[in-house]
């Protein structure tokens, strides 16, 4: 299969691309533009950008095209052995999901407007990019030659975003052997020593706790608004994040670091410890799933978590997130009926909207807390001996490892078996009802010396409390895993 993609107006923000089908050997052949997104559980349609489409065959000659659905066509092949479907997207969108260009910037999430015939989307694809000469390309797909890049399937290839303008900026570093790039596209001047050093951290410190990394090569992509935006989503061997404004104040650093490790641990949790409902993706419909407090709650959870730990931030620094959670569970959705569960479920229906009053609950608030918790109350059994890290580990071995999907049923029982026990209470009060949190919440984090308080007015505040020996708890929650080596403490 192949792909050429080119913007002959910069201006119009449209993309002209031609998909080539070759050795086809019946008489039609059904082509799908998916519905959705891997990162965004959401049914997006993005066969709504699409302004011009058309079948040509070798000769040069227009064949029959029928749409099917909203976002699959017929094609009419009898007697062609190549087809090549010519049609025009319209880029015009820029957060971590969508695709732009202009006279500066191609800015490309192929999930947006790549189509896969029926039948073989397991087959390898080249991409042939009509850039301009001085465009520098950032991908997670390798490149085969100038301006050339190659995907092992369909399910790479639209998990692998790509920035190219000649203003990118990046810089390099490794991490027991992973070679990580990160890349810049916006108006600032990066602290390239600051941002390696700390990025290098936290990537030490996640690889250390899982034990291994998915990938030999990773890409953090940055886009920098000069308006305000914050937003990540996680691909097979890097991120897309799209940050705002570019005033480079130690808010948008914040919220760089915060993304970036967040984005970083779901290159194990989701990419490959993946619900058994999205392996494989299904493009045209929803995947319904339980276990995005799993996916996104841990994963939140973890993600400052790893700052602490690295050292990236101080314990002032995490507590001050972690009340972030609580404010925007408790302040917002303290009260909604939906169990973490379902509000999974429900992704799909409104997970990323405001939604009605006292309805659903966050897969990454809600989550982040539940999986707190869990972590806490592991630790408090075990005297640290055990932890959620054990979980994940047992997750990615038996799960992510050997890419085979795991259950509700397979999350659960590893939990107990970490713990030691079973543990009826937590599903029932932190996952599968809309029990109010409160209370587990103030039993874990009493353990490590934390409180949190609701005022009159509904406003939560996390304290945290004049004990000697909940500090010593506290301590050894938010210690590090890692040991250096003698090369990696020369680069500290």
């Amino acid at each position: 299969m192949h792909y050429q993609i080119s913007v002959s107006d910069p201006q119009s923000h449209f993309l002209n691309i031609t998909y080539t089908i070759p050795e086809i050997s019946s008489d039609y052949i059904e082509i799908q533009l998916p519905a959705w997104r891997p990162g965004r559980y959401e049914i997006q349609n993005f066969a709504k950008n699409i302004q011009f489409i058309e079948a040509i065959s070798e000769a040069n000659e227009k064949l029959p095209l029928h749409k099917v659905t909203k976002d699959r066509w017929r094609v009419g092949t009898a007697g062609q052995k190549e087809v090549r479907i010519r049609y025009s997207y319209y880029a015009i969108s820029q957060n971590a999901g969508t695709s732009y260009v202009d006279e500066e910037l191609w800015y490309l999430n192929f999930i947006n407007f790549c189509m896969y015939t029926e039948g073989r989307i397991t087959e390898p694809y080249t991409i042939k990019l009509g850039l301009p000469d001085s465009y520098q390309i950032a991908c997670g797909l390798p490149e085969t030659g100038k301006n050339t890049l190659y995907a092992n399937d369909f399910y790479q290839l639209v998990d692998s975003p790509l920035l190219a303008s000649e203003t990118l900026q990046q810089c390099d570093y490794r991490v027991r052997g992973v070679q990580f790039k990160i890349w810049m596209h916006g108006n600032l001047r990066p602290n390239w020593r600051r941002i390696e050093r700390d990025f290098r951290r936290f990537s030490r410190e996640q690889i250390a706790t899982m034990g291994e990394f998915p990938e030999t090569e990773y890409h953090f992509l940055n886009l920098i608004l000069p308006t305000a935006f914050y937003h990540g989503v996680e691909h097979q061997n890097s991120t897309m994040i799209v940050l705002g404004p570019d005033d480079e104040g130690e808010g948008l650093y914040s919220d760089l670091l915060g993304v970036s490790s967040h984005e970083l641990f779901h290159t194990w949790n989701i990419i490959r410890i993946r619900p058994i409902e999205l392996l494989p993706y299904d493009f045209t419909k929803e995947n319904y799933f339980r276990t995005c407090f799993v996916a996104e709650g841990c994963t939140t959870y973890y993600g400052d978590l790893f700052l602490k730990r690295s050292g990236v931030f101080t314990d002032e620094a995490y507590i001050k997130e972690l009340q972030v959670y609580m404010k925007r569970h408790f302040e917002t959705a303290g009260q909604a009926t939906q169990s973490l569960a379902d509000s999974s479920f429900d992704l799909w229906l409104d997970g990323y909207e405001k939604g009605i009053p006292n309805r659903k609950v966050s897969v990454y608030h809600k989550g982040a807390l539940a999986a707190l918790i869990l972590d806490l109350y592991i630790r408090k059994k075990t005297n640290h001996a055990q932890s959620l890290d054990d979980v994940m580990r047992l997750l990615w071995l038996r799960f992510g490892k050997p890419f085979i999907g795991y259950t509700l049923e397979d999350y659960i029982q590893i939990a107990e078996e970490v713990a030691g026990e079973t543990l009826e209470w937590y599903w029932h009060d932190c996952i599968y009802t809309s029990e109010p949190l409160e209370t587990r919440l103030n039993d874990a984090l009493a353990f490590v010396g934390l409180q949190m308080s609701t005022f009159s007015n509904g406003n939560i505040q996390l304290n945290v409390l004049d004990d000697f020996k909940a500090k010593i708890q506290r301590d050894k929650w938010l210690e590090t895993v890692q040991v250096l080596t003698a090369e990696e403490e020369e680069e500290e």
